[in-house]
Protein backbone atom coordinates (compact mmCIF):
# COMPACT_ATOMS: atom_id res chain seq x y z
CA UNK A 1 0.00 0.00 0.00
CA UNK A 2 1.11 3.56 -0.87
CA UNK A 3 2.14 5.94 2.25
CA UNK A 4 1.16 9.88 1.91
CA UNK A 5 3.21 12.31 4.36
CA UNK A 6 2.22 15.49 4.54
CA UNK A 7 -0.77 18.05 6.01
CA UNK A 8 -3.78 18.36 5.73
CA UNK A 9 -4.61 21.53 4.53
CA UNK A 10 -1.99 21.20 1.67
CA UNK A 11 -3.06 21.46 -2.01
CA UNK A 12 -0.23 19.44 -3.15
CA UNK A 13 -1.11 16.96 -0.40
CA UNK A 14 -5.08 16.87 -0.90
CA UNK A 15 -4.72 16.12 -4.99
CA UNK A 16 -1.84 13.24 -3.76
CA UNK A 17 -4.78 12.09 -1.87
CA UNK A 18 -7.50 12.40 -4.11
CA UNK A 19 -4.78 10.91 -6.90
CA UNK A 20 -4.17 7.92 -4.62
CA UNK A 21 -7.24 6.93 -2.55
CA UNK A 22 -5.91 3.78 -1.23
CA UNK A 23 -3.24 5.19 0.43
CA UNK A 24 -2.12 5.11 4.01
CA UNK A 25 -2.10 9.29 4.58
CA UNK A 26 0.40 10.38 7.61
CA UNK A 27 -0.11 14.44 8.98
CA UNK A 28 2.76 15.31 9.98
CA UNK A 29 1.68 18.11 12.00
CA UNK A 30 -0.51 15.74 14.08
CA UNK A 31 1.15 12.29 13.83
CA UNK A 32 4.67 13.41 13.24
CA UNK A 33 7.32 11.47 11.46
CA UNK A 34 9.42 8.63 12.77
CA UNK A 35 13.35 9.34 12.67
CA UNK A 36 13.83 6.41 10.59
CA UNK A 37 11.39 7.52 7.91
CA UNK A 38 13.15 11.01 8.17
CA UNK A 39 16.72 9.29 7.62
CA UNK A 40 15.05 7.34 4.98
CA UNK A 41 13.87 10.51 3.66
CA UNK A 42 17.07 12.67 3.72
CA UNK A 43 19.17 9.82 2.17
CA UNK A 44 16.93 9.95 -0.71
CA UNK A 45 16.37 13.97 -1.08
CA UNK A 46 19.12 15.47 0.72
CA UNK A 47 18.56 18.88 1.43
CA UNK A 48 15.72 19.22 -0.90
CA UNK A 49 13.14 17.87 2.15
CA UNK A 50 13.77 20.92 3.39
CA UNK A 51 11.59 23.42 2.50
CA UNK A 52 13.02 26.81 2.97
CA UNK A 53 10.18 29.27 1.19
CA UNK A 54 7.86 27.61 3.97
CA UNK A 55 6.67 30.43 7.09
CA UNK A 56 8.03 27.41 9.44
CA UNK A 57 11.02 28.26 8.24
CA UNK A 58 11.02 31.90 7.81
CA UNK A 59 9.98 31.79 11.46
CA UNK A 60 13.63 30.08 12.58
CA UNK A 61 16.37 32.36 13.91
CA UNK A 62 19.65 31.97 11.95
CA UNK A 63 21.14 29.50 14.52
CA UNK A 64 18.30 27.24 13.96
CA UNK A 65 18.51 27.60 10.44
CA UNK A 66 22.26 26.16 11.05
CA UNK A 67 21.16 22.57 12.69
CA UNK A 68 21.44 19.87 11.03
CA UNK A 69 18.65 19.56 8.66
CA UNK A 70 17.42 15.95 10.34
CA UNK A 71 17.00 17.45 14.02
CA UNK A 72 15.30 20.34 12.44
CA UNK A 73 13.09 18.04 10.61
CA UNK A 74 12.50 16.33 13.94
CA UNK A 75 11.76 19.64 15.99
CA UNK A 76 9.58 21.22 13.26
CA UNK A 77 7.60 17.97 10.96
CA UNK A 78 5.95 21.20 9.10
CA UNK A 79 9.52 22.29 7.73
CA UNK A 80 9.31 19.13 5.51
CA UNK A 81 8.87 19.79 1.81
CA UNK A 82 5.69 17.99 0.92
CA UNK A 83 3.85 15.37 0.26
CA UNK A 84 6.55 12.84 0.51
CA UNK A 85 4.88 9.49 -1.84
CA UNK A 86 6.08 6.01 -1.12
CA UNK A 87 4.55 3.83 -3.49
CA UNK A 88 3.60 0.16 -3.46
CA UNK A 89 7.18 -1.01 -4.44
CA UNK A 90 8.79 1.39 -1.46
CA UNK A 91 9.77 3.93 -4.12
CA UNK A 92 9.68 7.64 -2.95
CA UNK A 93 8.94 10.97 -4.74
CA UNK A 94 9.07 14.26 -3.08
CA UNK A 95 6.41 16.72 -4.32
CA UNK A 96 3.29 16.44 -6.11
CA UNK A 97 2.76 16.70 -9.97
CA UNK A 98 -0.29 15.61 -11.36
CA UNK A 99 0.46 15.60 -14.77
CA UNK A 100 2.81 12.17 -13.72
Amino acid sequence: MATIWGLRACDACRAARRALPEARFIDVRADGVAEADLRRFREAFGEALVNRRSATWRNLSGAERAHDPLALLMGHPTLMKRPVVEDDQGALSLGWNPAG
